[in-house]
């Protein structure tokens, strides 16, 4: 991490601080952490819909979700929040060699401008992803008590500069750095660096407090894609069938967000966006 950076994401951590049909083996899961199961405990179309192997048809994520609804962000008039750029299942497929859509939201920041927590959780993965679209990643576990939404919501957070301090297992506050912005990553050509810095936030969901962890993905039982901006709807009605069938008064999301001095708004809230915002 270069130096100019580093001290950035130091600084905020103290402010804030106050790949279906390839057999898995079949293996205990680890200890210590509620709610991870084996590869092969996860159906193949969950395996399918959620970590979309080569081999699996697109249709299996479409099914579960992976399509646009239309939501739309609405910050506090008095904030200044990072925007986004790359919205919820847009087409990817110019940019992959095969049918795809973009599993989340991507929005710009600079180099080092850490990601937090979009709500309290816990660590269930990170991963190097040298071999990924998304590049160095993390990803968190959220009980319903963490969001208040009667769902077992796991959220990621992709192309961070440097692999995460934080460990598997260990819980995070609402707001807490999780890694530095970046642009890791493979491309279409297999290079890397040749993407604008940002964050890729995704969310997936479940009724079931399972997971399990196949081949550097995350992949909830019974798992469903999420539009992040759903998850601010604060709803354990978040299918994306039903997000797009809102009316168009419905469809712009009230966003709460944390700002750069720590403070969150509302002073409630149980989820933020997943960068600081700035006060105008």
């Amino acid at each position: 991490m270069q130096p100019a950076f580093a001290a950035a994401f130091s600084i905020l951590a103290l402010t804030c601080a106050t790949q279906l049909h390839a057999q898995p083996a079949t293996a205990p899961a680890p200890a210590g952490l509620p709610g991870l199961t084996t590869a092969d405990a996860i159906d193949p179309t969950t395996r399918c819909a959620i970590a979309r192997f080569r081999s699996c048809d697109i249709e299996a994520a479409v099914a579960r979700g992976l399509f646009e609804t239309g939501l739309t962000p609405v910050f506090p008039e008095h904030a200044s929040c990072r925007e986004i750029d790359e919205g919820y299942a847009i087409s990817y497929t110019s940019k992959r060699d095969r049918e795809q859509y973009h599993g989340g939201i991507d929005m710009p920041a600079p180099w080092g401008t850490p990601m937090i927590a979009a709500a309290a959780g816990t660590v269930v993965a990170k991963y190097k992803g040298e071999a990924s679209y998304r590049g160095i990643e993390i990803t968190l576990r959220h009980a319903p008590e963490d969001t208040g939404i009667p769902l077992w919501i796991y959220t990621q957070y992709a192309h961070c500069a440097e692999l995460p301090a934080l460990e598997v297992g260990q819980r995070v506050h609402m707001g807490q750095p999780l890694c530095p912005t970046g642009n890791t990553g493979i491309t279409r050509s297999n290079k890397r660096g040749h993407r604008r810095p940002a964050i890729h936030f995704a969310v997936f969901y479940s009724t079931s407090d399972q997971y399990a962890d196949i081949r550097d993905r995350i992949v909830p039982a019974d798992g469903h894609w999420m539009d992040p901006i759903a998850l601010y709807r604060k709803s354990a009605t978040a299918d994306s069938a039903t997000m797009k069938a809102l009316p168009a008064s419905e469809k712009p999301v009230p966003i709460p967000v944390m700002f750069d001095d720590g403070e969150p708004h509302p002073a409630d809230t149980k989820l933020i966006w997943p960068y600081t915002c700035s006060k105008k």
